[in-house]
């Protein structure tokens, strides 16, 4: 089965409206252990993917995926911009000659290993990794399941407070050391928020 243009639309335009209804969320725990702009650039990046929806929901998934990654890299600013950019990117280079959601996987994971690159880090280290990384195990452990996009959005949800325990190790988070311990990271947060968009719009349509 092939993901149809109207659904992937559809979860485009969820995902960019839930992303920009936790701006002000996205910009208070960025506060505590960042810059404080995490919200603010989330949001920016999100409305100018909401611009270009038409042209997104024209485009093979492929390319269309790779327009919201390079929206993102040009809006979004601050350390969010490449990494996000370079997960769709990646995932719409994975994508060419596959399908969704059969090969979900494969493309979920092209996206994360660009992420990992990108920033230099790897699970652990409190970043939105800690997030991508225990969705994509969920996505390869249970893919077949009829429950599987439950699974991931509990999955999401559960990592992203396993966060606050951890002491930050990369970007501006880690120059707090200790203190970053306590807070959920801004971008595990914006992460869970984009993968329960996803799944909550797609049970919606089972």
């Amino acid at each position: 089965m092939t993901l149809q243009a109207e659904t992937f639309k559809s979860l485009v335009r969820v995902a960019a409206e839930r992303v920009i209804a936790s701006a002000p969320e996205l910009t208070a725990l960025d506060q505590a252990i960042g810059d404080g702009d995490h919200g603010t650039n989330m949001k920016r990046g999100f409305e100018a993917v909401l611009g270009k929806l038409d042209t997104i929901g024209e485009q093979p998934l492929n390319e269309a995926l790779k327009t919201i990654g390079r929206t993102l890299v040009m809006t979004v600013g601050g350390a969010s911009g490449p990494l996000y950019g370079s997960f769709f990117l990646a995932a719409g280079d994975a994508l060419t000659g596959k399908n969704l959601p059969e090969d979900i996987a494969e493309v979920f994971g092209s996206g994360v290993n660009a992420v990992s690159a990108r920033g230099r880090s790897h699970a652990g280290e409190k970043t939105m990794l800690d997030v991508l990384v225990p969705v994509l195990e969920t996505l390869k452990a249970d893919a077949g399941r009829a429950d599987l996009i439950a699974r991931v959005r509990v999955t999401a949800s559960e990592a992203v407070a396993k966060t606050a325990p951890m002491q930050a190790t990369k970007g501006r988070a880690s120059f707090l050391g200790a203190r970053s311990v306590g807070h959920i990271d801004p971008g595990a947060q914006s992460s869970c928020v984009l993968v329960d968009a996803v799944c909550s719009t797609l049970e919606g349509r089972q």
